[in-house]
């Protein structure tokens, strides 16, 4: 596993052993990156279930503004940390040790402000994607910022909602098992 572009391009990252944390591929993240690029310099990132960080830590090599990354699980915090350590970034990030319900419900009411907000729960934690896009499209969409972008990495057979509250799929894209759907404040869906 590795930084794909950016400052940070080809640096090598840890990844937890085990099966508990499934970092996202290097190919799968390239196509994420490739949608994103155009409005990634700048953008405030948030990292759900962010694992080792190496989504989050793409983000911040490609010009993410700050990043925010929510994990809870120890071994998950440990090489997180160590990558963050490992790639020499001192600043520009947060890291919350806290379960993304928890970040959640703590950041109801603000206005953080992200621009991006990528999900990638366990998948045999499916209960997960529903709650998570349900509060960011209702009771935390004030953590959102004007024209923001979730996705939500999923299994390809997993069919998750047209929407979540306010929170319309705009693109679904499949790649070898795996799919990133897309969603936005009060947009349509479409499959492109």
């Amino acid at each position: 596993m590795r930084i794909i572009a950016g400052t940070f391009r080809s640096r090598p990252l840890q990844a937890p052993a085990g099966l508990a944390t499934r970092p996202t591929s290097d190919r799968l993240r390239e196509t994420l990156f490739n949608v994103l690029a155009p409005r990634l310099v700048g953008a405030r990132f948030l990292d759900l279930y962010a694992g080792s960080g190496a989504v989050g830590l793409e983000a911040l090599s490609r010009g993410a503004t700050s990043v925010v990354f929510v994990e809870n699980a120890p071994a998950a915090l440990k090489i997180l940390r160590a990558n963050l350590e490992r790639l020499g970034v001192k600043d520009r990030f947060v890291v919350q040790a806290s379960s993304v319900r928890e970040s959640l419900r703590r950041a109801k009411g603000t206005a953080s402000g992200f621009d991006v907000v990528f999900l990638d729960p366990p998948y045999e934690a499916e209960a997960e994607y529903a709650t998570t896009l349900g509060a960011l499209g209702g009771a935390a969409s004030g953590m959102l910022a004007d024209g923001a972008v979730v996705i939500a990495e999923h299994r390809r057979k997993q069919r998750l909602e047209d929407s979540y509250g306010a929170l319309q799929r705009a693109r679904l894209l499949e790649q070898g098992d795996v799919a990133l759907s897309f969603y936005r404040v009060g947009e349509s869906a479409t499959n492109s």
